[in-house]
């Protein structure tokens, strides 16, 4: 599981991440941006097997002060490509699962989105950071309250009745 201590970007990449390029420069002019090593978040649409690798389609997120990706998909500024060079699963990326992805800006690649031609930025992934679920959600103690009330009668004489917070 990943932690709050564990690093997003690792250290060896940390001097190569370019943070002043944002997602929509990249979206609007990807080939400008080549070889630029950045930090985008999102959240998996869906992945497929290729033939050097494996591609991620994600939805891009904003990212908090601690590069995870912001659950707001209105936030969101578009779609992106992200290439995985080796053997990834694509049965291991749970659609709706949210990421953070170290990579290279690799340019562009047209393809469909329904019935309408999308271009879509390509990231060649350096570091992929999966947000597992139970280490994403707030996990903070919540009160809890619970009211109860209780009643009953008996045979005879007997009878009875309470009531309870808690």
């Amino acid at each position: 599981a990943a932690c709050s201590s564990q690093r997003v970007v690792p250290e060896s990449l940390e001097l190569l991440v370019d943070r002043t390029v944002t997602f929509q420069e990249i979206l609007s002019a990807p080939e400008s941006y080549q070889g630029k090593v950045v930090v985008l978040g999102g959240v998996v649409l869906k992945a497929k097997r290729l033939k050097g690798g494996t591609q991620i389609e994600l939805l891009q997120l904003p990212l908090d002060k601690r590069e995870r990706p912001m659950l707001d998909r209105q936030q969101s500024q578009g779609r992106f490509l992200a290439i995985r060079q080796d053997f990834l699963d694509p049965a291991t990326l749970v659609e709706g699962s949210a990421m953070t992805i170290v990579g290279d800006v690799f340019g562009a690649k047209t393809d469909y989105l329904d019935d309408v031609e999308y271009r879509y930025p390509v990231v060649i992934i350096k570091h992929l950071h999966p947000w597992l679920a139970p280490s994403y959600t707030d996990t903070q103690p919540r009160p809890r309250f619970s009211i109860g009330i209780g009643g009953g009668t008996g045979v005879g004489l007997g009878g009875g009745g309470g009531f309870a917070i808690g």
